[in-house]
C-alpha cells in the first residue's frame, strides 16, 4: 500500500491528528517495527498487552503512524499523526476491506477445520509460471491476520489466496466483508476449535458465513457434513464437489487420504480458473510438504538454527527475520537464502527489499544461494558471499566456521536447503522431542485468564523446562511479559542470562557455593533458612552490592525447606540488620494441590502462610513485598490463594490436574521406522526372548528410541503402544538401550515413516498412568541426546 494517513482516516472513520504522513506497511506487533519510516502501528488491547503501551518506545524509534482507540496526549508526539477510533481492530478491518477493491485479480478464500495451509500453499507450488500469485503467510488466519494478509497485497496480483479461521460464532462475517472472494474452498469439518460450538454443523454453518456472496465454491465431497450442508446453503451457486478419489493425481508423492484431498482442492482450483491444466498437474510430482511453523534447533558449535525453508515469499522472509532476532540473543545473526521465485516484482526491486529486511533486523551475514542473488550482490550492505548452487555451498563450506551464530535458512524447494540444515544441525538422532511454542503461549494464557487483574506468573523453567528445553521456553515467556523465571540451580540461570535471558530469575536451590557465582550474573536466591540469610548477606557485602532482591521460603506444611512458626520473629530481627538485602517475594509450596483428598490441609497451609507472611510484609512497609502460594493445580482449585503472584509450573506444558480440556499438548516424542521384518510363528523379538510369535505371523517395524533415550523399560511387551499413520502399534518385546521393536500387522507401514511415542493419539498423562508415575519424570527424562525442535506458527 501507499497511502496517506488523513486518506486512511477517512477510510476507518476516524478522526485524524498530528502530522500527515505517507503509510506502505502496517503492523500491530511492536516487535514487528523493524522498518519505521511508512509502518503505520495498529495499536490493540489485547488478554495480557494493551498495543497502546508501545506507542512512545516506536515513536523513539521513528514510527510516525498511529491507529488508537484509547486516550493518547498527541501533543508528545509532534512528528507522528493519529487516527482515532473506537475499535483497532476494526478499524483495521475496514482498512483492508477498502484496499480489497484494488485487487484486479481473482480473490481466493480458504476456509475448513483442517489442511488450510496445505492446501494454500499447494496451491501456490503448482501455480503456473508468469503468473503472480499473493498467499497470506503462516497461519495469517484470524481477526487481525486476514486484514494483515490483504494489506500485504500490491493490486495487481492475477491470484490472491486467503487463508481464514475462527474459533467462535460471529466470526466469520466480520472476514467475509474484507475478503469478499470470488472463489471458496472449505476443506473439510473436524475437531478444531469445537468448543466454542454446540454440534459440528453449526461450525460448518459459521464457516460458510465466508461464501456469502461467493460465485464458486470449491468443497471436498468426502466430508458427509459438507456434502449435505454446502448445496442445502447455497444452491444458486456454481458448487464443485471434489472428490479426491475420482480425482487424477498420478505423480503426487504423497499417498495419504488428507494430501490426496489438498491436492485435488488445489488442482480443481486451476482447473476453475481456466488454466492449462496439463501444465498445472505436472507439478504434483515436485510437491514437497508444507513447513507448517519455523523450527527452532540447535546447531553445531552453539548455534542456533531457525528452519523455514520451503516458504521462500518476501512476507514470510520478514516474519521469519522477526523471530531469528527474538531468539538471537547476543549471537551474530546470518541468513542463507536462495533466489526468491515467483515473488511478481521486478528482481531490482525484491532485493533491494531483501536488503533492507536485512538491515532492519541486524544481519550481519548474508549467504546468497542462486542466480538472480548473485547478479544483484551489490544491494546488500553486509558480510556476503554467493554461491550458484546449493551443491557449490556444500562442496566449499567449513563448517568451523559457524560458531555461535543464529542462522535463518530461507530457501526455494528447488534449492534443497534440508542438505545444509543437516550439516549444520548438532545432532541428527532420527528420534526428536517436537516441542510446540504457541501451545504453550496458549496454556500461558489459559491459566492467565484465572488471575485477577494485575496478577503475576512466575514461570518455572527449571531442569530444562521440564525436559522442553530452557532458553527457547524462556526467550517465549519473557516476549509475552511473564513476570519471573525460576530455576532449581545457580548454573541453569547462568545459562539462561549468558543466552541473553534479562528478566529476574529466582533460584530455588540456591546454596552457598554458588552465592558469588549469582552475584556475578544478578541471579536472585531462595532464602530458607537463617545461616542461608546469613552466608548471602556475607557474600553480598563483600561484593559490595547493596539493595540486593531476596525470596522467602516459608514452611507451612510441605516439610522440606522454609523458614516455619518459630522463626518468623527472628528472621525478621536479623533482616533489619541487613540493610544490603531486601524481600522481595515471600512464599510456600503446596504439598496436594492436586487432590481432593488433601484439600482441608492444603487450606491450612494457605491460613497459615497469610498468617506468616503477613506478619513479614508488616515488618517492612518500606518495600511492596510480592507474595505467592498458588502452583498449577492451585491456580485451577484453590483462587482464594492467588495472592500477588501465581507460580505455573506443569500447566505451562499440558498437564491440569482439573481442566485438562482446556490445555493443548506441548510436546511430542517421534522417532522413525527404520526396518521392517516379517516374523513367523515360533520365533522370538528382542533380548530375554519376551516377544513370542504364538498365533499367526507378525510384521515388526523397529525404531531407533530405547531406554537411553528415556523410553522407559517397563513399557515393554505391549504396556505401551506408539502411534503409526493414526493406528496404535504395540511394543513387542523388551526395549533395548537404543531401539525397540513394535507390532505393525495390519498397519500400512513403511521404512521412513514417523512413529510418535507420545503426544497426539498417545497422551504422556496416559504413559504416566501405565508407569505408575507423574509425567513430570517422563517428561525431565527424556535423554539430552533427543534433538528438541522448537515449532512456531
Amino acid at each position: 500500500m501507499n497511502d496517506l494517513l488523513t486518506h486512511i482516516a477517512a477510510c476507518v472513520g476516524g478522526a485524524f491528528e498530528g502530522t500527515d504522513t505517507t503509510v506502505v506497511r502496517v503492523t500491530t506487533d511492536s516487535r514487528r517495527a523493524n522498518l519505521p519510516e511508512g509502518t503505520l502501528f495498529v495499536a490493540i488491547r489485547g488478554t495480557n498487552r494493551d498495543g497502546h503501551d508501545y506507542i512512545e518506545p516506536l515513536y523513539r524509534k521513528g514510527v510516525r503512524a498511529f491507529i488508537v482507540d484509547g486516550a493518547v496526549d498527541v501533543r508528545r508526539y509532534p512528528e507522528a499523526g493519529f487516527v482515532r477510533c473506537d475499535d483497532s481492530v476494526a478499524a483495521l478491518q475496514r482498512l483492508a476491506a477498502c484496499l480489497r477493491d484494488r485487487i484486479r485479480g481473482k480473490v481466493v478464500a480458504i476456509t475448513g477445520s483442517n489442511g488450510k495451509t496445505v492446501t494454500k500453499e499447494w496451491i501456490a507450488q503448482l501455480c503456473p509460471p508468469g503468473v503472480k500469485l499473493f498467499r497470506s503467510p503462516k497461519s495469517y488466519n484470524s481477526q487481525i491476520g486476514v486484514p494483515l494478509s490483504l494489506l500485504m497485497t500490491t493490486g495487481d496480483e492475477q491470484i490472491a489466496v486467503i487463508e481464514a479461521g475462527i474459533s467462535r460464532k460471529g466470526e466469520m462475517q466480520s472476514l467475509e466483508r474484507i475478503v469478499r472472494p470470488d472463489i471458496g474452498i472449505i476443506t473439510n469439518i473436524g475437531d478444531a476449535h469445537q468448543e466454542n460450538f454446540d454440534t459440528p454443523e453449526e461450525k460448518a454453518e459459521e464457516k460458510l458465513n465466508l461464501f456469502a456472496h461467493t460465485p464458486t465454491i470449491i468443497y471436498n465431497a468426502g466430508d458427509p457434513l459438507l456434502r449435505r450442508l454446502v448445496p442445502a446453503r447455497y444452491p444458486d451457486r456454481q458448487l464443485i464437489a471434489v472428490d479426491a478419489s475420482r480425482c487424477d493425481l498420478n505423480g503426487l508423492p504423497y499417498p495419504d487420504a488428507a494430501s490426496r484431498e489438498n491436492a485435488a482442492e488445489a488442482l480443481t482450483l486451476y482447473g476453475v480458473m481456466g488454466y492449462d491444466m496439463s501444465q498445472v498437474r505436472g507439478g504434483l510430482r515436485s510437491l514437497q510438504n508444507v513447513a507448517m511453523r519455523l523450527e527452532l534447533k540447535d546447531g553445531i558449535n552453539g548455534c542456533k538454527i531457525v528452519n523455514d525453508s520451503y516458504n521462500s515469499d518476501i512476507n514470510s522472509l520478514g516474519i521469519a527475520l522477526e523471530y531469528l532476532s527474538s531468539v538471537a540473543g547476543h549471537r551474530e545473526k546470518t541468513l542463507i537464502l536462495s533466489d526468491i521465485d515467483q515473488s511478481g516484482l521486478k528482481p531490482d526491486r525484491l532485493y533491494a527489499g531483501v536488503a533492507e529486511l536485512l538491515k532492519a533486523n541486524g544481519v550481519t551475514e548474508l549467504i546468497g544461494i542462486g542466480e538472480e542473488i548473485f547478479k544483484h550482490a551489490g544491494a546488500f550492505d553486509c558480510r556476503k558471499e554467493f554461491y550458484l548452487t546449493t551443491e557449490n555451498f556444500l562442496r566449499g563450506v567449513n563448517r568451523s566456521r559457524f560458531s555461535k551464530k543464529s542462522i535463518l535458512l530461507k530457501g526455494g524447494r528447488r534449492f534443497q536447503f534440508e542438505r545444509i540444515g543437516r550439516i549444520l544441525e548438532d545432532k541428527i538422532h532420527t528420534t526428536v522431542l517436537e516441542v510446540n511454542l504457541d501451545h504453550m503461549i496458549h496454556n500461558l494464557n489459559y491459566f492467565r485468564s484465572l488471575l485477577r487483574e494485575g496478577e503475576q506468573v512466575m514461570a518455572m523453567v527449571k531442569a530444562s523446562g521440564y525436559g522442553n528445553g530452557t532458553f527457547e521456553v524462556a526467550n517465549m515467556l519473557e516476549q509475552q511479559g511473564v513476570g519471573f523465571l525460576a530455576v532449581a540451580f545457580a548454573d541453569e540461570g547462568v545459562a539462561l542470562r549468558e543466552a541473553g535471558i534479562t528478566m529476574p530469575i529466582v533460584v530455588l536451590n540456591a546454596d552457598s557455593d554458588s552465592f558469588d557465582l549469582m552475584l556475578d550474573y544478578q541471579l536472585e536466591p531462595e532464602i530458607y533458612s537463617r545461616s542461608s540469610l546469613q552466608s548471602f548477606a556475607e557474600t553480598v557485602r563483600r561484593n559490595g552490592e547493596t539493595d540486593y532482591p531476596i525470596h522467602i521460603k516459608l514452611d507451612t506444611g510441605m516439610h522440606r525447606l522454609g523458614f516455619e512458626r518459630q522463626d518468623i520473629d527472628p528472621l525478621i530481627d536479623a533482616l533489619k540488620t541487613i540493610p544490603e538485602l531486601y524481600i522481595r517475594t515471600i512464599f510456600t509450596h503446596l504439598a496436594g494441590s492436586d487432590e481432593a483428598r488433601h484439600d482441608d490441609f492444603t487450606r491450612g497451609q494457605i491460613a497459615l502462610f497469610r498468617e506468616l507472611s503477613d506478619r513479614l510484609v508488616a515488618a517492612f512497609p518500606q518495600r511492596h513485598i510480592l507474595r505467592h502460594v498458588d502452583n498449577s493445580a492451585g491456580i485451577e482449585r484453590f483462587p482464594e490463594a492467588q495472592f500477588d503472584m501465581v507460580r505455573l509450573g506443569i500447566g505451562l506444558y499440558g498437564i491440569s490436574v482439573a481442566h485438562q480440556e482446556h490445555l493443548l499438548p506441548v510436546s511430542a516424542l517421534k522417532s522413525r521406522i527404520v526396518q521392517i521384518k516379517e516374523v513367523p510363528v515360533g520365533d522370538t523379538v528382542g533380548y530375554g526372548r519376551h516377544g513370542i510369535v504364538a498365533e499367526h505371523p507378525v510384521r515388526t517395524a523397529t525404531v531407533p528410541i530405547g531406554y537411553a533415550d528415556g523410553l522407559n523399560r517397563r513399557l515393554s511387551c505391549g504396556k505401551w503402544s506408539f502411534i503409526v499413520n493414526g493406528r496404535k502399534a504395540p511394543i513387542i518385546g523388551n526395549i533395548c538401550m537404543d531401539t525397540c521393536m513394535i507390532d505393525i500387522t495390519g498397519i500400512d507401514a513403511h521404512e521412513g515413516d514417523t512413529v510418535t511415542v507420545f503426544g497426539e493419539g498417545a497422551p504422556v498423562g496416559e504413559m504416566a498412568d501405565v508407569l505408575g508415575t507423574i509425567p513430570y519424570e517422563i517428561m525431565t527424562g527424556i535423554s539430552t541426546r533427543v534433538k528438541r525442535i522448537y515449532t512456531k506458527e
